[in-house]
């Protein structure tokens, strides 16, 4: 536990810094959103996860990723560095909204979009909502339907409590921002929305033409048969499962006991990206 601690803080030391050299915020919406550039190349947007931050979802792969890439690594609304906006819930279509206006008041005509987790439904969205944006799509640890997780996380979703939000989660979010006040909104805003989720239609996701990566563990949240599922589903699709649960393939922060050094995922993401279009 103490090893974990200790690296919650030396994220958090190497956060701040970045902050100072990388951060930067927009108005979109009506949400105050933060984003971080780094590097130079094709434009890749990362999207983190639930009650999760730029670096608790992609800290451990986004140096690698920068060397060949522009990054735009984005906090969405009540996460991170980001605002409440006017406290109206948090939907996967709104932060898909948010996320395409911060590209185009940056000038950024088309990007590859990566999402982890809830982001990556929100990547599917952008998708879906926005497809002159979007390059290419990589799915990690995602779903877009009730049935592509166990019925034991819905069990969860509605009987889950603050005290069940990872201890990580929260010494990131504080670390950035050290109002208990707006973590208990983040947290009610994630519950919220899963507990109101609904499924994206079939015919949605089978209509998206974006080359795609599909990435999942074998133990993770999603079920890898969903995954599957998705792989099938979409036209333009690749598919990869790794040993481990949520984001151990790329050393998602609350995995970093278990995760994999390097991440065990980085080449195929990377080879994936580099790829010529060939859809």
């Amino acid at each position: 536990m103490k090893q974990i601690i200790t690296l919650i803080f030396l994220i958090a030391a190497w956060m701040n810094t970045a902050t100072a050299q990388n951060g930067k915020y927009a108005t979109v919406n009506g949400l105050h959103m933060y984003y971080e550039i780094h590097g130079t190349g094709n434009p890749l947007v990362l999207i983190h996860g639930a009650a999760s931050t730029i670096q608790t979802s992609f800290g451990r792969i986004l140096p690698a990723l920068a060397k060949t890439h522009k990054i735009i690594a984005v906090e969405l609304q009540a996460h991170g560095h980001s605002d409440n906006r006017d406290g109206r819930q948090i939907s996967f279509e709104q932060d898909a909204d948010d996320v395409a206006a911060l590209l185009k008041q940056l000038h950024i005509d088309h990007a590859d979009i990566f999402g982890f987790s809830n982001g990556g439904t929100t990547a599917l969205q952008i998708a879906i909502r926005h497809p002159e944006l979007v390059n290419k799509l990589i799915i990690a640890s995602s779903m877009y339907k009730r049935a592509g997780v166990a019925p034991q996380f819905w069990q969860g979703i509605n009987n889950g409590s603050f005290k069940d939000l990872p201890d990580e989660y929260k010494q990131a979010f504080l670390a950035i921002n050290p109002s208990q006040d707006a973590l208990h909104i983040m947290f009610d805003q994630c519950v919220h929305r899963m507990q109101h989720f609904t499924d994206i239609p079939d015919d949605s996701i089978s209509a998206i033409q974006k080359p795609t990566l599909i990435i999942v563990g074998d133990k993770d949240v999603p079920l890898p048969e969903h995954a599957v599922e998705m792989y099938r589903r979409m036209p333009h699709a690749s598919l990869a499962i790794f040993p481990g649960g949520h984001g151990t393939y790329m050393g998602e922060l609350t995995t970093l006991k278990a995760a994999h050094n390097p991440p065990v995922a980085l080449p195929v993401i990377e080879d994936f990206l580099n790829a010529p279009d060939n859809k």
